[in-house]
C-alpha cells in the first residue's frame, strides 16, 4: 500500500461521511497517473502553490493602493488568511482539509492588478465583462503552464469558481471557502484601515462588537467557531442567525467608511484610467503583447488575449508597461 492510498484509507475512516474523500474524486480534465505519496487535492495543493499566478499575489492590491509600510495585506497574505481559516473549519467538521485548503490558494489567482478598483473597470471595458472568480478558472484551466493549465480535481476547480457569484459548490469543503474569503477580508481589512488612521477602533458598530468580539482575533475566532457549531453533523455550512446579521452589518460598515472612502480609494481612478489605456493600446497593436497571449489572440480574439494579460499583471508591472508605452523615455524617473 502506498503513502496515498493510506492516507485515502485513513480519510475513509476519520472524515464526516459530508467529507468530500480524496479516493471519490471526480477527477481531472486530463488523465494522470496517481502520485504514490500525495492523494490528488494534495497535488492540486503544490501546483497551485509552484504556480507563476500564485507568486504574483504577493504584489497585488487587496484593498490600499500603495500604502506606506510594510504591513498592510497583499493579495497574497489574504490568500494565506482564508486558506488558514478553511483549514480550521474543514478540521472542525472533520471535512477534507486538503481540498478546503487547495481551493483557497486558488481563489484569487485570477484577480486584477489594483484590487477591485482593477476588476471593475475590466468588467467595463471587456465584451462580455469580467469577473475575478471566473478568471480564476482560466488562469489555472487554460493559462498556466504555457497554455497546459495545471489540470486540478473538478473539486477545487469548482471551489475556486463558486467562492463567489450565484453558483454553489457541490462540496462542503467548497461551500465553506465562501464563508471563510468573507471572515478573512472583512476583518483584516478593518485592521488595515485602523492602521491606515481610516478608522478607530470605538467606530466599529457595538451592536456588531458584542455579538462578534472587540479585537481582530476575537471576532475571527467567534464567527470561526460559530460556523463549526452550526454545521456540525450536517450537510450544509451554516451560520446562526446572530452572527450572521453581525458579519453582514459589518460587511455594510466597511463599505461605507472604508472601501468608499477617499482615503481608501487613493489614485484609484488614475490606476483605472491606466488599466483602460494599457486595454486601449494593446488591443490596437497586439502584436505587442507577449508570445504566450499570441495563440490566445488567435484562437479567442484580441480582447480576450488582451484581458488575459492585464488581468495577470502585478500593479508595479501594469505601472511599468504604461510607462513604457506613453511615457517617452527620455522622461522617465530612473
Amino acid at each position: 500500500m502506498t503513502l496515498r492510498e493510506r492516507t485515502e484509507q485513513r480519510e475513509r475512516e476519520t472524515l464526516s461521511p459530508y467529507a468530500c474523500l480524496s479516493a471519490r474524486s471526480r477527477g481531472r480534465q486530463r488523465p494522470m497517473e496517481d502520485c504514490p505519496v500525495r492523494t490528488c487535492f494534495q497535488r492540486d495543493i503544490d501546483r497551485i502553490v509552484h504556480s507563476k499566478a500564485f507568486r504574483r499575489l504577493k504584489h497585488k492590491t487587496q484593498v490600499f493602493l500603495e500604502p506606506e509600510g510594510d504591513h498592510y495585506r497583499t493579495r497574497m497574505t489574504h490568500t494565506i488568511e482564508v486558506s488558514r481559516i478553511a483549514r480550521t473549519i474543514a478540521r472542525g467538521l472533520s471535512l477534507n482539509e486538503d481540498l478546503a485548503e487547495a481551493a483557497a490558494y486558488g481563489h484569487d489567482l485570477g484577480h486584477t492588478p489594483f484590487g477591485h478598483a482593477g476588476e471593475r473597470v475590466l468588467n467595463e471595458i471587456m465584451p462580455g465583462g469580467f469577473a475575478h472568480n471566473e478568471q480564476s478558472l482560466r488562469v489555472v484551466d487554460r493559462l498556466e503552464k504555457d497554455g497546459e493549465g495545471l489540470n486540478l480535481t473538478y473539486e477545487v476547480r469548482r471551489g475556486i469558481l463558486c467562492h463567489t457569484g450565484p453558483d454553489r459548490a457541490e462540496t462542503l469543503e467548497g461551500q465553506l471557502l465562501r464563508l471563510a474569503d468573507k471572515i478573512a477580508y472583512i476583518n483584516h481589512d478593518i485592521d488595515d484601515a485602523i492602521r491606515g488612521k481610516i478608522i478607530y477602533p470605538m467606530d466599529l458598530p457595538l451592536s456588531v462588537s458584542q455579538v462578534l468580539g472587540f479585537t481582530h482575533s476575537e471576532r475571527i475566532n467567534t464567527l470561526t467557531v460559530d460556523i463549526i457549531t452550526q454545521s456540525q453533523g450536517k450537510d450544509q455550512i451554516l451560520q446562526s442567525p446572530a452572527c450572521r446579521d453581525a458579519m453582514h452589518q459589518l460587511r455594510e460598515f466597511m463599505f461605507e467608511y472604508v472601501y468608499r472612502s477617499p482615503v481608501a480609494k487613493g489614485e484609484e481612478g488614475k490606476a483605472q484610467d491606466m488599466l483602460r489605456r494599457l486595454f486601449e493600446a494593446y488591443v490596437r497593436d497586439p502584436d505587442k503583447l507577449p508570445p504566450e497571449y499570441q495563440a490566445i489572440r488567435v484562437e479567442e480574439g484580441v480582447e480576450r488575449a488582451v484581458c488575459d494579460y492585464l488581468s495577470g499583471m502585478t500593479d508595479k508591472y501594469a505601472v511599468e508597461q504604461f510607462g513604457e508605452l506613453f511615457i517617452p523615455h527620455s522622461w522617465s524617473v530612473k
